[in-house]
């Protein structure tokens, strides 16, 4: 990605590569979405809460032998004029038979990822919109939305370009069906 002599960086050459080399405080994070750094502060327990309780339905109940990674770097593609996104999901699942964290570097690609979750922080838009569409752009096949404000949980699958096709929603408390390879239904009676 670095321009010899006769190459100047582009402007998205130059956005990419600052990114790689920013430095944030212990426990934050950086993004790189939709052509924007976002720098996240370490979560509160309430969002811990919601993902403890994901994970441990997803390990105990799906059809499928599931890993999980938190927090780990998702480098997904997007649009020819701007840098591939890099973004961190609170959660990251990949069937277990795969082995794809073990051998991951710190920013991998998405290809056999099965699912993402995340839980709405302090940026509760970008959660919404701007990592919705990263993810379709990226092909994630399911992106799990909790979102603490509307007392929601949303399943957005089947990525079509920079959106998602479907969107079923249910209010905390209401199970919500989760396909396979997981092929259970999610309780959020413990988000109330």
């Amino acid at each position: 990605m670095t321009a010899t002599a006769h190459e100047p960086l582009t402007q998205e050459e130059d956005l990419l590569e600052g990114f790689l080399a920013l430095e944030t405080p212990e426990g934050f994070r950086a993004e790189l979405i939709d052509r924007e750094i976002v720098v996240t502060p370490p979560p509160d327990g309430e969002h811990e809460h919601y993902i403890s309780r994901i994970v441990r339905q997803v390990l105990r109940r799906s059809e499928t032998d599931m890993d999980f990674s938190g927090n780990k770097g998702l480098m997904l593609k997007s649009g020819e004029a701007c840098p591939k996104d890099h973004v961190i999901p609170d959660v990251t699942f990949a069937p277990l038979e795969l082995g794809l964290f073990r051998t991951a570097d710190s920013w991998m690609p998405c290809d056999e990822v099965a699912m993402v979750v995340e839980v709405t922080s302090t940026k509760p838009q970008t959660d919404r919109v701007a990592k919705r569409r990263c993810h379709a752009r990226g092909g994630v096949p399911l992106y799990l939305l909790v979102d603490r404000e509307d007392s929601m949980v949303t399943l957005f699958s089947d990525p079509d370009k920079d959106d998602y096709r479907r969107l079923p929603k249910r209010v905390f408390g209401d199970p919500l069906p989760l396909p396979e390879p997981f092929a259970f239904s999610l309780e959020t009676k413990d988000f109330l």
